[in-house]
């Protein structure tokens, strides 16, 4: 049976995150009490206001087909929320809503890669990028780190040919956490007008930033770059919303009209009630989830001031995960004798293109972070 299927999904890994959550699960069943750091969603409960959004249209039966790239009026509200927060216009006529931002980073791998087209993915990476990328027929190709785990420009610069369509860029960053800076933005900005290739910017964790730093979109940086620029976003992180699966883009009209075709072919609207529910979450007030960002920053700074010495990790400037590491251990070794030995769950770093790391989530409560704490300083003293 296996000879009849397609190259493509005998080349694709599963979800490291989901495989992790699965046997994590598996050994809960068991009756195993496990400190689950895997899990990439934020713990609080959708907020009340945005579930009677959801709840108002299903009483009101709205709860048929929609324009396939979404709602004209949350098309509206994403164009007024990124205008307002990130300082771009972009018409809703170049927005399509998706069926989460993943759908959405999809959607764009298959209107941009022709078979064999390179996309360049600076490392460390959010594991489902070089997957997406081949599924869509494009060649994933890793740009390394400098000491800061940011891009390391001279090697972006040399990975640079005929074949390159895009390269992503992820700030606030899963899984390290880093953000960059204006001015580091606008170097890369230089390198992708130089080369003309598509820029795909992640910033799903947009509002997840720490240590007084501010979000800076490249594509806001000039016109010529948001004519390269394909800004990817969406609710689920920032109102704990990651079951409703709505996602969108922004894009050059002439790639959104393509991507809606694609999108139009394949899964059309994304749901109607979530859609209701999206846009009621996009009515907010930045003051309505500060007390929750300040929360994550307050988890972040118990992480880094208890870690002890035995224990090396990058300092996260946004998102809500730490990669570290423990001596010698590589990732897969480290995640093992954290779930064997200490009930802690993390997902190994060699899939996110990070050796000898492990990425943990701090989207968990005080108290199950202070026992992680505790578990992962006995195992650092251990093999430290």
């Amino acid at each position: 049976m296996e000879n009849k299927f397609s190259r493509k999904t005998k080349e694709l890994k599963p979800s490291a995150t989901l495989l992790i959550n699965k046997k994590v699960s598996e050994m809960k069943a068991k009756g195993e009490k496990i400190l689950n750091l895997s899990v990439g969603e934020p713990d609080f409960d959708t907020p009340a206001f945005i579930k009677g959004a959801a709840i108002k249209a299903i009483n009101e039966g709205f709860t048929k087909y929609t324009d396939s790239s979404g709602i004209k009026e949350l098309r509206e509200e994403i164009s007024k929320k990124l205008f307002k927060d990130n300082n771009l216009l972009y018409y809703p006529e170049q927005i399509i809503v998706s069926n989460g931002a993943k759908h959405s980073l999809f959607n764009i791998f298959l209107a941009i890669c022709d078979e064999g087209d390179e996309v360049i993915i600076p490392q460390p990476y959010w594991v489902s990028y070089p997957e997406m990328v081949k599924i869509a027929g494009g060649k994933p190709v890793f740009c390394r780190f400098n000491n800061e785990y940011k891009i390391d420009i001279e090697h972006l610069k040399s990975l640079i040919n005929e074949k390159t369509k895009a390269i992503i860029l992820n700030s606030p960053s899963n899984p390290s956490g880093i953000v960059y800076e204006k001015d580091e933005l606008k170097t890369i900005g230089e390198i992708i007008l130089r080369n003309n290739i598509f820029c795909i910017s992640d910033e799903v964790y947009e509002y997840y930033i720490y240590d007084g730093k501010k979000h800076v979109s490249i594509a806001s940086l000039n016109e010529e770059l948001k004519n390269l620029a394909i800004v990817v976003n969406g609710v689920s992180k920032t109102f704990s919303m990651t079951g409703w699966r709505i996602g969108y883009l922004a894009a050059p009209l002439s790639l959104a009209k393509v991507i809606g075709n694609i999108q139009s072919q394949t899964t059309s609207n994304p749901s109607s009630i979530s859609q209701k529910a999206a846009l009621s979450a996009l009515s907010f007030n930045l003051k309505d989830i500060s007390p929750i960002i300040r929360e994550f920053e307050v988890r972040r700074n118990l992480l880094i001031k208890n870690l002890n010495e035995f224990v090396q990790f990058i300092k996260p400037q946004g998102a809500f995960y730490l990669m570290l590491k423990i001596g010698n251990l590589n990732s897969l070794q480290l995640c093992e004798k954290l779930l064997d030995e200490e009930k802690i769950a993390a997902v190994a770093g060699d899939d996110f293109g990070i050796e000898n790391f492990v990425r943990i989530s701090f989207a968990v409560k005080t108290e199950i972070l202070e026992q992680a704490i505790a578990g992962i300083n006995r195992l650092a003293k251990k093999y430290g």
